[in-house]
């Protein structure tokens, strides 16, 4: 993972979604759920985020909401304090990803990106 405020050498959409889930790991690790996930999640959503060239957040979307409705705004409030992002180097003005937030009923949670599975 890039230390804060290096870029990112990831050269595909894909790598930088890996490099930007790190970086979450690396700003939240007390809320990281370890091992595999509960078979009954409290919140899957589905986030887009778009990130400029100096690795700034300039817009997020759930797209997929979760079923808990506070899971939601708790996901952009976490994805705003991480910011800024590792630049995107290599792959211009902005970069799109999208990822799959894994919540269990305790707030803890996993990036689809960087999930270890689920039970």
């Amino acid at each position: 993972m890039p230390a804060a405020g290096l870029p990112s050498l990831a050269d595909s959409d894909a790598d930088y979604r890996r490099d930007a889930a790190k970086h979450v790991y690396a700003s939240f690790p007390m809320r990281i759920y370890r091992g595999k996930m509960p078979p009954l999640l409290y919140g899957v959503a589905i986030v887009e985020v778009d990130v400029d060239a100096e690795g700034k957040i300039t817009d997020t979307r759930i797209v997929r909401p979760p079923a808990a409705p506070e899971v939601g705004p708790w996901i952009l409030s976490m994805i705003r304090k991480v910011g800024p992002f590792p630049p995107p180097s290599k792959l211009g003005e902005k970069v799109t990803f999208s990822e799959i937030w894994l919540v269990d009923k305790g707030g803890n949670f996993q990036l689809d990106s960087l999930t270890e599975g689920q039970r």
